[in-house]
């Protein structure tokens, strides 16, 4: 990692916050300096971190990669403080740490709602609802809420997931507050899940996700780069934003295949978490530039010093 931006002192004031002024990071979010929404592209760049919070910790073969909390920040902080990039996706324990160190301003701001299938776990598809509820969104003025929504058709814990999900569009739509959607169809393999990543499969979460909850308005698609991405984003007419997954081999490849999907009717930007906070060479802010201007490819005109 390059360039860290967040000093000892800051981390010292952080653990003085949560030790014994912890009403600090409820004014953060009061003081906050809010945005819009989209920008004036239409386009969202936004970088994810609620994996830690399912017990998720591993980047490719590093299985403790994001463990160092400290770590994870500095590589959150210089993402966030970089041309192009809209905001964060993350549990509670991550956007309070972030409003506390002050780097939530002009920044949207999503929350990450169900962590409760933990990884490995025997219970992994009740992905119960463990973080953000609706009503503490609006009352921190957070901008968006993100579920994810593991669909095993050979799983009971499948059901209250999606109940819950329902549940929480509804909710999401009656408050006005947007929401993001992250579907997938999974199997169990070898007592692990795997996501299934066909075009068909990706299609049919979709179409299961999408009629979720009594009110459709506020609802976004956060959907995988996956083969035959033409017919999947003929699935939906939802705003969809594009997620990364884990690092790939070949990251010129990855880079690739967003800029392909980005240019799609209904693709709105990309939510990318471990691929650019833990690129291969350790280049935090070069990798998020890369991606900023495949999201807003207006940053193209600016200077290499710019960014």
């Amino acid at each position: 990692m390059t360039n860290p931006i967040i000093s000892a002192a800051s981390f010292e004031h952080l653990r003085k916050v949560r030790a014994s002024e912890p009403s600090h990071v409820a004014q953060s979010f009061r003081q906050r300096r809010k945005r819009d929404l989209l920008g004036h592209d239409g386009k969202l760049f936004i970088v994810a971190a609620d994996h830690p919070a399912r017990g998720a910790l591993a980047v490719g073969n590093n299985e403790t990669a994001m463990a160092n909390r400290y770590d994870l920040l500095e590589r959150m902080a210089i993402a966030l403080s970089r041309p192009g990039v809209d905001g964060v996706l993350g549990t509670p324990d991550i956007i309070d740490d972030l409003a506390a160190l002050g780097l939530l301003d002009d920044k949207i701001v999503v929350g990450s709602m169900n962590r409760g299938g933990l990884r490995g776990a025997s219970f992994e598809m009740d992905d119960r609802y463990t973080g953000y509820d609706i009503p503490s969104m609006v009352d921190k003025g957070i901008d968006f809420a993100k579920t994810l929504i593991r669909i095993n058709l050979a799983d009971a814990g499948t059901a209250p997931t999606l109940e819950a999900t329902a549940k929480a569009v509804s909710d999401a739509a009656a408050a006005k507050l947007p929401i993001m959607l992250e579907p997938f169809m999974s199997n169990w393999v070898n007592g692990k899940i795997v996501n299934d990543l066909s075009a068909n499969a990706v299609i049919q979460s979709v179409a299961i996700a999408a009629g979720l909850g009594n009110d459709s308005a506020y609802t976004w698609m956060k959907l995988p780069v996956v083969a035959e991405m033409e017919r999947v984003m003929e699935s939906t007419t939802m705003p969809t934003l594009l997620l990364g997954g884990d690092n790939g081999d070949d990251p010129d490849t990855t880079f690739a295949a967003w800029q392909n999907a980005l240019a799609l009717p209904g693709v709105r930007g990309l939510t990318v978490g471990r691929t650019l906070l833990y690129p291969p060479d350790g280049d935090v802010a070069a990798a998020v530039d890369i991606a900023a201007r495949l999201v807003h490819t207006d940053l193209k005109e600016l200077s290499p010093q710019t960014i």
